[in-house]
């Protein structure tokens, strides 16, 4: 079975979309609503989040450039294998090096990535900090920390970026959602809506 095959079955367009930013920027929130809408339109989903990921997959690696390299190596072959199997495949994942998201992105057509930059000044980040992880990075707990003492570079044309600074989790999944109407990956096929946002 191919691409085009699961696409009829579904009735949506196979596509990854690749939630990027530093941590705690809204990554995951927006992700899981926005899975929350697709599911409703009965949409066929899978998320993949980062923290699960190093609980899990990547539970071997550190957080030094190279393995933040492989991590992402190995969350990008995963998604590759949710598209091939039909589904529309969330990833949130901090993935902070722009040659490591071209990699992700090089693994499968052109059409079917999508970089969606959460884009949140780390100041607004660091004051959010819900897991406390900026606290301990600043105390020197945490080495290697993304936007502390190691970079984040951000992308320069993703498909779609959001300013967190100007809008809500629940708007921007909305927004997303647009854009994915708009790309033809959800639409026409759309079941009725059951659940409010």
């Amino acid at each position: 079975m191919n691409l085009n095959d699961h696409a009829h079955w579904t009735a949506q367009k196979p596509c990854i979309l690749w939630f990027t930013g530093v941590s705690g920027s809204g990554k995951s929130t927006i992700a899981a609503i926005l899975e929350q809408c697709l599911s409703a339109r009965g949409g066929h989903t899978c998320r993949i989040d980062g923290d699960s990921v190093r609980q899990g997959l990547s539970k071997d690696l550190g957080y030094g450039d190279a393995d933040r390299v492989e991590n992402v190596r190995r969350v990008a072959e995963v998604a590759k294998l949710m598209l091939h199997a039909g589904l529309i495949t969330l990833v949130t994942l901090i993935s902070p090096f722009k040659a490591g998201r071209q990699m992700a992105r090089n693994l499968v057509e052109g059409d079917e990535f999508i970089e969606i930059f959460i884009d949140t000044p780390l100041a607004v980040a660091e004051a959010r900090d819900p897991k406390g992880l900026y606290r301990k990075a600043r105390c020197g707990k945490i080495p290697n920390f993304t936007g502390i003492d190691s970079p984040y570079e951000p992308p320069l044309a993703p498909e779609i970026h959001i300013d967190t600074t100007r809008t809500s989790a629940h708007a921007a999944a909305e927004f997303i959602l647009h854009v994915l109407r708009q790309r033809g990956i959800v639409g026409a096929y759309e079941r009725p809506r059951l659940a409010q946002l």
